[in-house]
């Protein structure tokens, strides 16, 4: 079976280099926001091109703190997209505000700019532009209307990691950008891990102190804080995959460029070729197909695991059934949901995993 994700095929010099990380870290005895913590943050902001990188306990805590450090809170709307994991709106959630669900384009599934200027009201404070799939796209653009209309931008770049537009990284566009490590994606470490970055002094400083119990100096708080701190084993492990991590994305790019150019399944639609070549790192490989679950039992009897990124939208969603949104609809986001299907794309496939996957694709038909 051809798998989404397979870390026991990683390298095994990468899988030396993180135990060694472990060790350093026991060694030290130091294990919470210590010299690996800061190392890291130093690292990822230099990769991102950004001033400063506060390491979190993961990417919802990221976007949390990234709107307290904002002050946005209650009465304060956030628009953002449907078509994404539920910790980007619970994150707006739990700062108190309110999420409004615009809708996406269909040929990126990204969130639609026309949706978003329907959503505005008096009450809209920001925009969480959510770099779904891997993809930076049409960001100038989303800059430009908040910047005039005086709303901040914010990035969800949880699955974004080295996505570039126009020369600049997937979280430097907006006031914050919030980044998940999650175990798969594609700078994922072997637990939860999160970080905020920003060019920002003061949003740097206050996530800072939000992350740990809003304190300031030891034993003085002068805000309301969580517990959010990304530590030391964690920080360290990510130091050594992100020495792999232009390499694996090169490979996912590789991937990705080859189902383009030999998928051709009149019944599978790929989405839109991205503006650039690093404006997409593809988290996710993702097509549509009116006959969704029958391709996807064609692919697993031909040994091609699939998953489903996101089968049910937000506004679909128990807690969210009278969520604020477009007053035009959700049509294309429910649409998209009902038809997507994510394919193994990663960098531990082979050349003949990858043609497998192309074949197997290409000789699906609808009974």
């Amino acid at each position: 079976m051809i798998l989404m994700n397979n870390f026991k095929s990683e390298p095994a010099a990468l899988r030396e280099d993180m135990l060694a990380a472990a060790q350093r870290v026991l060694e030290s005895g130091w294990y919470v926001l210590g010299k690996e913590v800061e190392h890291f943050e130093a690292a990822w902001a230099g990769t991102c091109r950004v001033s400063h990188a506060i390491g979190v306990g993961n990417g919802i805590d990221a976007i949390e703190i990234a709107l307290r450090a904002l002050n946005i809170g209650p009465g304060d709307e956030v628009i953002t997209t449907p078509m994404t994991a539920f910790a980007t709106v619970l994150a707006i959630y739990r700062a108190g505000a309110i999420p409004v669900l615009a809708d996406i384009e269909a040929d990126t599934a990204l969130l639609s700019l026309d949706s978003v200027e329907r959503c505005v009201t008096q009450q809209t404070k920001a925009v969480l532009l959510v770099h779904l799939y891997g993809q930076v796209c049409n960001i100038a653009s989303f800059q430009q209307f908040c910047e005039q209309r005086g709303f901040y931008l914010i990035e969800d770049c949880a699955q974004a990691h080295l996505a570039k537009s126009e020369g600049r990284a997937a979280g430097s566009y907006g006031v914050a950008g919030a980044y998940s490590f999650y175990p798969t994606k594609n700078l994922g470490a072997p637990g939860d891990a999160g970080m905020l970055v920003t060019n920002d002094a003061d949003i740097a400083a206050k996530a800072g102190r939000l992350r740990n119990y809003g304190q300031s100096v030891r034993y003085h708080h002068p805000e309301l804080g969580l517990n959010s701190r990304l530590d030391e084993i964690q920080a360290a492990m990510l130091t050594e995959r992100l020495k792999w991590l232009e390499e694996f994305t090169s490979r996912r790019q590789t991937i990705a460029q080859a189902f383009r150019d030999e998928m051709n399944n009149p019944s599978v639609r790929l989405l839109a070729a991205p503006e650039s070549k690093d404006a997409h790192v593809y988290h996710l490989f993702v097509v549509t197909c009116a006959q969704r679950d029958a391709l996807q039992a064609h692919l697993a009897n031909e040994g091609v695991q699939t998953l489903i990124h996101y089968p049910v939208p937000v506004h679909h969603q128990e807690p969210c059934l009278s969520i604020q949104r477009d007053p035009d609809g959700l049509h294309v986001s429910e649409q998209h949901a009902a038809t997507c299907l994510s394919l193994p794309c990663h960098p531990q496939m082979s050349d003949t995993d990858v043609q497998t996957v192309i074949d197997a694709v290409n000789r699906f038909r609808v009974a």
